[in-house]
């Protein structure tokens, strides 16, 4: 009986895929939901109906468990006028029965293979697929699930509170407000669906959020040193305990001393909810930066020469291990020297190895750039991966010699701070790809655009 019905149901969803869906968007109140596109994404459906395989059914797999209870449920912000939604889905697809034909768990494991976007759609197709999406059995094992491809928040340089996400699934853009950024001067850092912001004129105001779910934590100020010339942001969530550690290594000069700088490495733990200052050393020659990172219990961070040196030494690294608090006994012995001469460097933790997307600079002028290379540390030493090549460089038009990149697991963006566009590099596939065109214009020549990318994620929370 279940496969011809499920054959049946197969059938009336594909015969409905010839509809199109219209351009949605995720805002702080609503998700904007349609008809056409509640018969698409009940098309999207039957796809990953078809994706699993029976075998699995039949064999009684019992990887998707219950440790909660049916009747908890998760506060949530409500769809807007989800009731009429709902009846109107109904009358308009009352020839289709989904409930009559998936139980709960079938349907609670298909709604979780969906793509984050077509979760919150899916919870304005009716009560029973809402109150499935909102409960804490289901977003418990939502994140037991394979990590998300990472979003890609862009903004621009004005006061507004607001930027476009860029979903590398579905290939969309969706316009979303950040209410707790007061402006768009702010060093950022990602894990694991949270994003830790930390104010550029303060340099010690810090909050933690959510940006899909809008969940937000402000944290105590770190002890020790309040204002510094640079400073670096770093944070590393543990997927299991969703507990975080986040990182702020502070750089101010000696006063009348332009070679000594005064470095600081500040951690926080969530789990205690302390900040303590594991290390202040002065380096001679070297200073810090903005550029830090995670991986696998280490911090990493960038240094700049203050000069004296080789141009092809204009940059450096340090690892700290934050477990144990040690840097090899000092910092300057931690030092990893750069794969090559860089204009400048991005760090980032994809599946906790080190990986770095680097300016390349020309020989003869070591601080104009040529081109654009990504490695990864192994035993403190750069493999490279790979180099951009070319048409897609040229394809920025006017390239700084500093750009904005970032990444996750294996997909990596990368942008001129001169143009909204968008390109993405992803390591398994080594493959080169634009994303679809932003829907943000370049209204003045010297407008900026820079971003982030962070895994969306709906069951945790700061």
């Amino acid at each position: 009986m279940f496969p011809l019905a499920y054959a049946w149901f197969s059938f009336m969803l594909s015969y409905m895929f010839y509809f199109d869906m219209e351009f949605y968007e995720l805002t702080s109140k609503h998700v904007a939901f349609n008809r056409a596109g509640g018969v698409i994404f009940l098309a999207y459906l039957n796809i990953m109906l078809c994706a699993f395989t029976f075998n699995s059914i039949m064999a009684g797999d019992t990887l998707w468990i219950s440790h909660y209870d049916d009747d908890a449920r998760r506060e949530t912000r409500e769809f807007d006028s989800f009731l009429e939604l709902g009846e109107e889905v109904d009358k308009e697809g009352s020839a289709i029965s989904v409930d009559a034909i998936l139980p709960d768990e079938l349907l609670e494991r298909i709604l979780a293979n969906l793509p984050i976007a077509s979760i919150f759609r899916a919870g304005c197709v009716c009560k029973r697929w809402y109150e499935i999406v909102t409960s804490e059995r289901f977003l418990w094992n939502l994140s037991h699930l394979l990590p998300q491809k990472p979003w890609y928040f862009m903004f621009t340089n004005s006061d507004e509170p607001t930027g476009h996400a860029y979903d590398p699934i579905l290939r969309k853009w969706y316009g979303i407000e950040l209410p707790f950024i007061e402006t768009s001067n702010w060093f950022i850092a990602s894990s694991y669906g949270l994003v830790c912001f930390m104010d550029n004129d303060s340099r010690s105001e810090l909050c933690i959020c959510n940006p899909v779910t809008k969940s937000c934590r402000k944290l105590e100020e770190p002890s020790g040193l309040k204002f510094s010339d640079y400073s670096a942001l770093a944070m590393s969530v543990n997927r299991k305990s969703h507990s975080y550690t986040v990182a702020v290594v502070k750089s101010k000069q000696i006063p009348e001393n332009f070679f000594q700088w005064d470095i600081s490495i500040h951690i926080y733990n969530s789990e205690k909810e302390i900040w303590m200052t594991t290390l202040t050393e002065v380096l001679m020659g070297w200073r810090g930066g903005d550029e830090s990172v995670i991986c696998n219990g280490v911090l990493y961070f960038l240094v700049y020469s203050t000069g004296g040196g080789a141009p092809d030494s204009r940059h450096a690294l340090i690892a700290y291990n934050i477990s144990n608090r040690s840097s090899q006994g000092t910092l300057r012995r931690s030092f990893i020297t750069v794969p090559c001469s860089l204009t400048c460097g991005r760090l980032m933790n994809m599946k906790e190895k080190l990986v770095m997307v680097g300016g390349i600079g020309k020989h003869e002028r070591p601080d104009i750039i040529k081109g654009i290379g990504i490695w990864v540390l192994n035993d403190r030493k750069w493999e490279e991966i790979v180099r951009m090549p070319h048409k897609y460089f040229q394809g920025f038009g006017e390239f700084d010699d500093v750009f904005a990149s970032s990444g996750t697991e294996d997909l990596i963006y990368i942008q001129s701070y001169g143009s909204p566009s968008l390109l993405t590099f992803d390591m398994n596939l080594k493959q080169w790809k634009w994303s679809q065109k932003c829907p943000v214009t370049k209204r003045f020549p010297l407008q900026l655009f820079t971003g982030f990318c962070f895994e969306p994620r709906l069951e945790i929370a700061p």
